[in-house]
């Protein structure tokens, strides 16, 4: 299963009083590159959260767009510090002895001295927190994987449609280039008794030279060559996990080929047929730029 680089995937959960959306989206890269937009407060899970990417992706340029709220932050929580309140008796007690005056000081007078109660904001338990993000990051990313899915499925629809077109092409290339031979023994034997008029033609000096001429000519290697790339490209739209540098060398080698047959083409039908092949090979490098 092919999967092309370009997805869409969102997520929204809300649990109590915590909210999350995930929305992430991406375009071709040659690596896997990762945006992430989120609260500050969410930094701590940044490597957490490209390490969880990176189970579902391998190629692409994602911007992750993450937005969180969690009522539960407004809590305060109040705290008795008892030695600070212990420190306070003992000095109220010491100046009721030196200045002979009775100790009336009250709970809760002692209570609003500074630092005997104080008000502290709720901490939110941190992988309590990770495991919410996590299920939101999930599902955001497997509803992006759903999409690459589809989209590989139509770019793997067109590419093999690319394919039988070129092998079509070189079905014409192969079938022409034998008629080339013969046509050019034809125009040789008839320049020669046309030069020669009565002399008798030497077959063996005109197979030579056909020989020779075919030798300049011939694409039989680069034909044979190009249909074993289709047939590994054809194989490599049938296996799982990430296709696309595999894929642009194929057709690195595809072209190669095709530059080839064009350089030694010395017929108008060949030429023509090679630069189609060469434009269809171009489109196939187009594609797979899109395969993760």
């Amino acid at each position: 299963m092919i999967k092309s680089m370009t997805g869409f995937g969102r997520s929204e959960i809300s649990e109590g009083q915590r909210k999350i959306s995930v929305e992430m989206k991406s375009v071709n890269h040659r690596y896997l590159e990762a945006g992430i937009k989120m609260p500050k407060k969410l930094n701590i899970f940044e490597a957490r959260i490209r390490d969880l990417l990176k189970k579902y992706v391998q190629r692409g340029k994602i911007d992750i767009f993450i937005s969180y709220e969690d009522l539960s932050e407004n809590k305060v929580n109040l705290k008795y510090n008892s030695d600070i309140a212990t420190e306070y008796m003992n000095i109220f007690r010491q100046m009721a002895e030196q200045f002979h005056m009775a100790n009336d000081v009250s709970i809760g007078a002692l209570s609003r001295y500074p630092e005997v109660i104080a008000m502290e904001e709720a901490q939110p338990d941190e992988e309590e927190v990770w495991h919410f993000i996590e299920r939101a990051i999930s599902e955001a990313c497997e509803k992006f994987v759903q999409t690459r899915v589809i989209e590989g499925e139509n770019l793997k629809s067109d590419l093999l449609k690319k394919l039988d077109h070129m092998e079509h092409l070189i079905a014409f290339i192969e079938t022409r280039s034998p008629e080339i031979m013969k046509e050019y023994r034809n125009k040789l034997e008839n320049k020669v008794k046309e030069l020669l008029s009565d002399t008798t033609i030497d077959e063996a000096r005109i197979a030579t030279e056909v020989i020779i001429y075919a030798d300049k000519i011939c694409v039989d290697e680069e034909t044979v060559r190009l249909r074993s790339h289709i047939a590994h490209a054809r194989q490599c739209l049938e296996e799982e996990g990430g296709i696309g540098r595999k894929m642009d060398f194929i057709a690195q080698e595809m072209n190669r080929e095709a530059n080839t047959i064009l350089s030694k083409a010395n017929d108008i039908d060949i030429s023509n047929h090679a630069i189609d092949l060469k434009t269809e090979i171009e489109k196939v490098r187009e594609q797979i730029q899109n395969i993760e």
